[in-house]
């Protein structure tokens, strides 16, 4: 850049004292020809680095995506080609889906049983439901039962409890001479009698609180597990196809490969057609920019082309602050080269659509907010070295 703007310099030098003679070419002309340059280009240099920031490390970045089959099977067709592109709901391969209609075939049978099984279980549930007035009738008649029972209980409860307490008195008064030994007996075979009683009352209750609980009722289960394994099977029938637009690169997969469905089992890798851009930028550079900001970007793959864009965000992060979590102590006195910052640049809408290859590298300038003038430099110098891209300078080695 410094000999682009040497160059500018020197041209109207020439043009002014040697080609038009404008000025005379004395020796206090020849000093403040010397001294200009110097002093003029190193305040431009620092206004220019400060307030319209460059960077040579400009990177095109997508999104790779390994594709894996989420089945395991024998490959029929690949309709995808190595490094052509693919759109949406473009097939990239086919698995043999026979093993898996198979096994649809089969749980639909299974399902068909089922289901007649549900037929018939509907058909006694409707049986069912047209004796409901009458068992609605039989139930208020347990009911009744139940509260007959319940009071009988009670009943011979408290006779038992009566009986009881003669067992004591007649025992009493046997022992002292003034009972009758009949009467004791008698009262302990009331007693027994009366235990017994309670004890039929009580499994009469019980039985027609059982038969009150009782309840029809009850779907098959297995049918909702026989859908759910079809489901399953017809996912399995499986034709992968690409999701959002994008190329598919390092195809290797041909009919009769075999797909394992495991994550390692990579067949192909799809590159996305969404892009992303990063300049990045020396620590120092940045404490002028700020979202927004307009931007220019430059790259090798386009000589002479400016792609418009602007600043969407700095990524004040990267590997030099990380600290991984350890029982060591934190170093703080490593001698790292000084890191750079990314600054992800978004292209603007009249550049959207034109094609940024994965991996290009290039230029970019940021203008901020402040001395707007001093703008055109950069964007003058910025433009000589995009068409400066078109000179392919390298050594040709002949081989005899």
């Amino acid at each position: 850049m410094e000999l682009i703007l040497l160059g500018i310099y020197s041209l109207f030098v020439w043009l002014i004292f040697i080609k038009f003679k404008l000025l005379p070419w004395t020796t206090p002309f020849k000093v403040a020809v010397v001294i200009i340059p110097v002093v003029g280009l190193a305040t431009t240099m620092l206004m220019l680095n400060v307030f319209a920031p460059t960077t040579t490390d400009v990177r095109v970045v997508k999104y790779v995506v390994p594709i894996v089959s989420g089945v395991r099977g024998r490959v029929i067709e690949v309709p995808a080609e190595n490094n052509r592109p693919v759109k949406k709901g473009d097939v990239l391969f086919r698995i043999d889906p026979v093993p898996y209609e198979n096994d649809i075939r089969s749980l639909e049978a299974q399902l068909l049983s089922d289901e007649a099984k549900v037929v018939a279980e509907r058909a006694r549930i409707s049986e069912v439901d047209a004796r409901l007035p009458d068992a609605a009738s039989g139930e208020r008649q347990l009911n009744e039962q139940l509260k007959q029972a319940t009071g009988q209980i009670g009943a011979l409860q408290a006779s038992l409890e009566l009986a009881q307490k003669r067992v004591a008195q007649n025992t009493e008064l046997t022992a002292s001479g003034a009972g009758n030994r009949f009467d004791l007996e008698q009262a302990q075979t009331n007693v027994v009698e009366l235990t017994a009683q309670i004890a039929a009352a009580r499994a009469a209750e019980q039985q027609v609180r059982e038969k009150l609980s009782g309840r029809v009722g009850g779907d098959l289960a297995t049918i909702a597990g026989v859908k759910a394994q079809i489901a399953t099977a017809q996912a399995q029938v499986r034709i992968a196809q690409a999701q959002v637009n994008g190329t598919m690169v390092n195809v290797m997969l041909r009919p009769g490969f075999f797909v394992g469905g495991t994550a390692l089992s990579q067949v192909m890798t799809f590159v996305d057609t969404e892009y992303q851009v990063f300049a990045l930028f020396n620590q120092n550079e940045l404490h002028q920019v700020a979202a927004g900001n307009e931007a220019e970007i430059t790259l090798d793959t386009n000589p002479g082309r400016i792609i418009k864009a602007h600043v969407d965000s700095i990524i004040w992060a990267q590997g030099q602050g990380e600290l991984e979590a350890s029982g060591d102590l934190p170093r703080t006195t490593f001698t790292a080269p000084p890191g750079r910052f990314p600054v992800k640049l978004v292209v603007g809408e009249q550049d959207s659509g034109l094609f940024l290859a994965a991996g290009a590298r290039g230029a970019a300038a940021i203008y901020t907010e402040h001395l707007s003038l001093i703008h055109l430099i950069r964007k003058v110098l910025l433009r000589t070295s995009s068409y400066l891209d078109y000179l392919i300078i390298k050594h040709h080695i002949s081989l005899h």
